[in-house]
Formats: C-alpha cells, sequence, structure tokens
C-alpha cells in the first residue's frame, strides 16, 4: 500500500514537472521579437549607486555609446563612502546626457534602494523608465534599442534579462544555472500571459504608472521588490512585454562567495511572500513537486520499485529540461555547458530547501 501510494505520488510529479516544462518549452519556442510601431521613442535609464565607483567606471562608458537617437542617464548616489560622488560630479560637467541624483538623507520608514530609485524616477524627463543596476554591462550599445524596440504604446512593463558572466568554479556554474532557471519560470510565465515578476537589473516600465501607483507605498520599509513585488502587482498580459535576445541582454558579476550568494538569494526570496496567491501558488506547485520528485526518486531506487517504469519517467523528465534550457539560451543570447544539467537539478533542490526555508521566516534583510 505504501509503496502504491509513493509510486502514484511520483508519477504525478512527474507529471505536473512535464506540464511546466512543457509550457515553458512553448513559450519560449514562439518567442519572436517585435519591432515597435512608435519608432524609437526616448527613454530614461536609472541607476542606484552605493559605493559603486568602480562598477561605474565600466558602466557609464558603455551607456554613453549606445546607439540610440534620445536618452538620459540617471544615476542616483547614495550616501556612498567612497568616490563615487566625486566621479559622477566630474562626469555629469563631461557628458550631457548623465544626471546625477543626490540622496543627503533617508525617511526612516523607507528602503534605501525604494528611496532612491522614487527619487532616480520622479527626475527622469522621459515616460519611458528602463532600469539597471551599476554593477552590470550592456552586452553591447544596442542594450537600450533593443529593449525600447517592444516597449510600444500599450505596453506599461517590459521585462528583460540579465544573466553572469562566467568564471571558473563550481559556484559560478550553479550562480548561472540558477538565473536561467529563474528566467525560464518568470519570462515563461509573462510569455505565457501570466507575468509576476521582472529583474531590477534588465526592467522598463512607465514614469506615469510608477506615479498613478504610488510606486512602492505598499511595500517601502521591505528590503526587495522594487523590480518583483511592483511588476506582480500591476502587471497584466495586455500591459507586459518580453524582450530577450544578445542585444537585449545585459551582464553582470556574480558573487564569489556562497555566504554572500545566499545572502542575495534570500533577500530576493523573501518577498516572494508578498505576492498574488495565484502567483504563489503556481510557483509553488512547481517548487513543491520539483522537491518532492527527487525524494521520492531516491526512495523507488534505493527500494528498487518499479525501476523501469521509474527510470523511464525521470529520462522522460531530464529531457524535457534539456530541450527547455537549449531553447532558452538560444532565444536568450546565451551560452551554457549542458554536461552537468542533472546533477545541477537536484543540487538547486537542497538549494532550494535552504534558501527557501530561510527566507520564509526572515523578517529582516538588507541591501548591500
Amino acid at each position: 500500500m505504501v509503496f502504491s501510494i509513493l509510486l502514484i505520488l511520483f508519477f504525478a510529479c512527474a507529471a505536473i514537472q512535464a506540464i511546466y516544462f512543457i509550457v515553458f518549452l512553448a513559450s519560449f519556442s514562439k518567442y519572436k521579437s517585435t519591432p515597435s510601431s512608435t519608432g524609437q521613442p526616448p527613454i530614461s535609464v536609472v541607476i542606484c549607486a552605493h559605493d559603486e565607483e568602480e562598477n561605474l567606471r565600466r558602466l557609464l562608458p558603455k551607456l554613453y555609446n549606445q546607439q540610440y537617437p534620445e536618452y538620459e542617464i540617471i544615476v542616483v548616489e547614495d550616501r556612498s563612502n567612497d568616490g563615487t560622488y566625486d566621479l559622477l560630479l566630474e562626469e555629469t560637467t563631461r557628458e550631457p546626457k548623465l544626471k546625477m541624483v543626490k540622496v543627503s538623507h533617508k525617511p526612516d520608514n523607507f528602503n534605501a534602494k525604494k528611496y532612491g530609485l522614487t527619487l532616480g524616477i520622479k527626475a527622469a524627463k522621459h515616460d519611458r523608465i528602463l532600469l539597471t543596476d551599476a554593477d552590470c554591462e550592456p552586452n553591447n550599445d544596442r542594450w537600450i534599442a533593443a529593449m525600447a524596440s517592444s516597449f510600444d504604446e500599450n505596453a506599461q512593463f517590459n521585462l528583460g534579462f540579465s544573466f553572469y558572466t562566467t568564471a571558473k568554479g563550481f559556484l559560478n556554474t550553479f550562480i548561472r544555472f540558477e538565473t536561467l532557471w529563474t528566467a525560464m519560470q518568470y519570462l515563461g510565465m509573462a510569455l505565457a500571459g501570466r507575468p509576476y515578476m521582472g529583474v531590477g537589473r534588465n526592467l522598463a516600465y512607465r514614469k506615469s504608472l510608477f506615479i498613478s501607483k504610488k510606486g512602492f507605498n505598499p511595500h517601502l520599509g521591505l528590503t526587495g521588490g522594487d523590480d518583483d513585488i511592483f511588476v506582480n502587482q500591476h502587471a497584466t498580459s495586455k500591459s507586459t512585454r518580453v524582450t530577450i535576445g544578445e542585444d537585449a541582454l545585459v551582464y553582470s558579476h556574480p558573487k564569489k562567495t556562497w555566504k554572500a550568494f545566499f545572502r542575495q538569494k534570500i533577500r530576493h526570496l523573501s518577498v516572494g511572500k508578498y505576492y498574488k496567491t495565484t502567483d504563489k501558488i503556481i510557483l509553488g506547485a512547481f517548487s513543491f513537486t520539483h522537491i518532492l520528485f527527487w525524494l521520492i526518486l531516491t526512495i523507488l531506487l534505493l527500494l528498487r520499485i518499479e525501476l523501469y517504469l521509474v527510470a523511464g519517467s525521470f529520462l522522460i523528465r531530464t529531457l524535457l529540461i534539456y530541450l527547455t534550457f537549449n531553447i532558452i539560451c538560444k532565444k536568450l543570447g546565451v551560452k551554457f555547458n549542458f554536461w552537468g544539467l542533472v546533477f545541477l537539478d537536484l543540487v538547486f533542490v537542497f538549494y532550494y530547501l535552504i534558501t527557501g526555508a530561510t527566507a520564509l521566516f526572515t523578517k529582516r534583510v538588507r541591501w548591500s
């Protein structure tokens, strides 16, 4: 009886997982970039910076060289302790596209990054706002053009993708895998008509929407959520666009230690509890069946129960993962070594158990 229940649960998890991967596979497969019918509308790039002098020295020249007719760059200098302010002060005298917004003090009930973004967005002179981080770099000089191309008159949001640079070591491989896994979900769901989050390293929305919805007021003091919760609250299938590909790609530098990486992911995951109930159910079902699949698979293999059927289900799910990741990487315009995909999938289960449980009960995290 117990064995029968385990088998039923295993095949149910395998079937649910297969449905999700088929949806993601179909969503990315049908994606085609669509040029805007509105030409090249003006756009404001907004960046928050706290102790980012080194990163800004790399990023700003790449923003200056963007092949786009009309745009401005707004950098919010948030009480930095390094040479960020002096750098920006000097750059603003030489580059007319650049504007600095100085944060002198922060209200007690306002998260630092949300406050900085609010000031930057309010200072923008264009309605279309394109967000990235100071530690990011556009893949080429057509990034703004690509992100603006599908930001048509009916769009309120445009979701982009940010990958991490390649380095040696398993941590780097896992971070890049986790980033693709996250993109598979939030971009795949958006392409399927169910947008639920965006990533602030490459995200666009309208200033008019931000002002009319009172910005981050519903979650002022919460660390995180400046990108995903705002999207979760206001994005719809009709108002949301997705722009991916080599031209729309932004790269960021990954964390170099597991401790720093876990702290970052706990901060990101901790806001998931504030998502809409339907989104929590959809994402929870995918994560829960993922974990349960591997747990029951291990038990069934150890007990040698229905090995052929179990192995067949495992192979089908593995094939779907490979197919999905292959098409995702092609559409995103990135490369990833698939040799260890199954092992990374297993490690991801332990990672999610640890970070997910920690994030669920974490009340206070910080933006660094």
